[in-house]
């Protein structure tokens, strides 16, 4: 009989500890890095237009894009697809915008040699297409299949 007292009196002392104890502290959550943006090329322009390839590796891709014009234009428009080198079938649509403005697009695509075709109707347009780039992976090192990394950058149209 008293070592079943003595069992419960210690059982009852070690949840009563365990619950007045503190949580365990997790482990601080790592902020994500920032990922550094390799420029696969720049275009401007007015009217439609279709890329020269550039060399996909991460499949992580940002496109800046802006179109200027009037404002007012009925009919304008403007469309960024991203299309594959080797069987040139459209992947994805990128941008599709009626009339002036600009923004950003984050996409996700498999590794692969790639275009844009750019669809503009009455606006003035220039994007920059970048690829994520992992911490220690030098994007120079990378094989360069296109004359796009060359290319000056993009300037509006005279």
């Amino acid at each position: 009989m008293v070592s079943r007292c003595l069992l419960v009196s210690l059982v009852a002392a070690a949840a009563i500890g365990a619950a007045c104890s503190p949580p365990p502290v997790a482990e601080a959550a790592r902020p994500a890095a920032e990922p550094r943006w390799h420029q696969l090329g720049a275009w401007a322009g007015h009217g439609s237009r279709q890329t020269d390839s550039f060399d996909v590796a991460t499949g992580a891709l940002r496109l800046r894009w802006e179109t200027r014009g009037d404002a007012a234009a009925a009919g304008s428009r403007f469309k960024v697809s991203l299309h594959s080198a080797i069987s040139g079938r459209p992947l994805q649509t990128l941008v599709e915008h009626r009339g002036t403005g600009a923004g950003t697009v984050h996409a996700e695509d498999d590794p692969r040699v790639s275009y844009l075709v750019i669809e503009a109707e009455q606006v003035d347009w220039k994007v920059t297409l970048e690829e994520a780039v992992p911490d220690g992976q030098v994007a120079a090192a990378r094989p360069d299949r296109s004359r796009v990394a060359r290319r000056a950058p993009a300037r509006w149209p005279r």
